[in-house]
């Protein structure tokens, strides 16, 4: 268990449940339905922590007989249950939002509700970018679908903020149900791309083309040890990735030295790509020179 993912994990559960209080409370005394809108984001967004406190720590735990190649994929199918959240919040928020256009309501100390956006947008700024930073550090999906979630919620809450500002500058009441409808409209984008990101590792997309180009090149600085390889494979379950790929080697070349070969590269994967999981299958030469860098090399490979 990594007990950085855990922590900033733990502060996320914490400052969203005093957005919730801080929402709920001034929600119900301006009676504005965007802020109400906000609360339930942010009550949203409180469940998706704590989904995302329990995930870092399940995949932290260390390969065992049932899950033998790891936990890693718990990450990411938290990060889909957080955005069929999202999207249940923003229809909820829809909702109360025509409810209010229909039925029509006032709003009222304006100023109490604005500064609790205000508030809410400095502790999300801050939360999310600690959970970022951890994120990439240790690439966890979990805590960068937390991420996202915070930073939208920045932008939502700049968006209730400015509606309640025009509502106290023209004094039309329609605008917050208004602004809280494009509230909803951006978590479900939101919503939609944390789908997109969650589904791909899910069903094992490949690791992406810079990162594949980053083991070519660890590969290609020790061409003069090897003759070939091909058929390399990659994905990602949650902060782990998994590389693996055939190797050809002199036919000559002696059973050890071909193990040591193999672990000398895969130190030098591990150091670039912490907590990647690499298999190399060794393949002598078999003097079809079609599948080696250059005949050059393959005649002397079986000398």
């Amino acid at each position: 268990m990594n007990q950085e993912k855990v922590n900033v994990a733990r502060l996320s559960i914490l400052s969203n449940s005093l957005l919730i209080l801080g929402k709920v409370s001034v929600g119900l005394i301006t009676g504005s339905v965007s802020v109400i809108s906000e609360a339930i984001h942010s009550a949203i967004d409180l469940l998706a922590a704590i989904i995302a406190y329990f995930s870092v720590r399940v995949s932290g735990n260390p390969p065992d007989k049932e899950h033998q190649f790891g936990h890693g994929k718990i990450e990411n199918l938290s990060g889909s249950i957080e955005a069929v959240l999202i999207l249940i919040a923003a229809l909820l928020i829809i909702h109360e939002a025509i409810d209010k256009i229909i039925k029509g309501s006032g709003v009222e100390f304006i100023w109490l509700g604005m500064i609790v956006m205000l508030l809410s947008i400095g502790l999300n700024w801050f939360v999310a970018r600690k959970l970022m930073a951890v994120a990439k550090k240790h690439h966890s999906a979990a805590l960068e679908a937390d991420a996202l979630h915070l930073t939208t919620d920045i932008y939502t809450s700049v968006g209730v903020m400015a509606g309640l500002g025009l509502v106290q500058v023209t004094g039309i009441k329609l605008i917050d149900p208004i602004a809280a409808i494009m509230v909803a409209i951006l978590i479900m984008i939101a919503a939609y791309r944390l789908t997109r990101k969650s589904v791909r590792d899910l069903v094992d997309i490949k690791l992406t083309d810079e990162e594949e180009n980053a083991v070519k090149r660890i590969l290609d600085e020790h061409t003069s040890e090897f003759v070939d390889y091909h058929e390399m494979r990659t994905r990602r379950g949650g902060s782990t990735r998994f590389i693996d790929l055939h190797m050809v080697v002199k036919k000559r070349l002696s059973v050890d030295k071909a193990h040591k070969l193999t672990d000398h590269l895969e130190s030098d994967l591990v150091k670039a790509f912490p907590d990647a999981q690499i298999m190399i299958h060794i393949e002598p030469c078999d003097d079809n020179c079609d599948s080696c860098r250059s005949q050059s090399t393959c005649k002397s490979a079986v000398r």
